[in-house]
């Protein structure tokens, strides 16, 4: 399975987040998972490209073109294949197109923007690839929080937290994974409007 790990790219985050998504990444490769990610080499993009290769599994980046001529961030140099994009959403569709599902580790805005648009085009029926969030540390326990409250409240509708998994136990988040998505769903399932 072709997993996509979005992430952090930050070199000053706090070290266990480091540890805990090598580790989650050695034990995809471990099950036979290759990974797709933003091609970034620190924070957690680089932990997880770090766990896939020495775990021996495969591992496509994808990173805008701007990001290398900018210098604006690091760049995994070790990736099976690298694609270079013109824009940030060509960077997003191309993961998208190439992973089967999708693992949201802990990050700040580019990672917040890439979940909720992947459980966005979700909702719309758009694809039906399961999507998990890796709550280290507790990192998501206020996301999980905004987004029970926007359920509560009907701001979306209650099985819509049927649609991504929210775990701190990396064998639950891979098993959730790994889990074929059952039953199709058509948008008016999913969405008021």
């Amino acid at each position: 399975m072709r997993i996509c790990v979005y992430g952090a790219a930050s070199p000053t985050i706090d070290a266990e987040y480091i540890r805990k998504v090598e580790e989650l990444g050695r034990e995809m490769a471990r099950r036979g998972h290759s990974l797709v990610f933003g091609g970034g080499a620190n924070g957690l993009m680089g932990a997880a490209a770090r766990g896939i290769r020495d775990g021996g599994g495969k591992i496509v980046g994808v990173i805008p073109k701007f990001f290398d001529d900018d210098k604006v961030e690091a760049i995994c140099d070790f990736c099976d294949e690298l694609v270079f994009t013109e824009t940030m959403r060509q960077r997003k569709q191309i993961m998208e197109d190439r992973a089967d599902a999708f693992i949201v580790a802990p990050g700040g805005i580019g990672t917040f923007e890439e979940f909720f648009e992947i459980l966005t085009l979700k909702q719309l029926c758009r694809h039906n690839k399961p999507i998990a969030v890796y709550n280290v540390m507790g990192y998501y326990n206020e996301l999980n929080d905004v987004l029970e409250q926007a359920i509560k409240k009907n701001f979306i509708r209650e099985n819509c937290s049927d649609l991504y998994k929210i775990t701190s136990d990396p064998e639950e988040l891979l098993r959730y994974i790994e889990t074929p998505v059952l039953g199709e769903r058509t948008v008016r399932d999913l969405k008021d409007g």
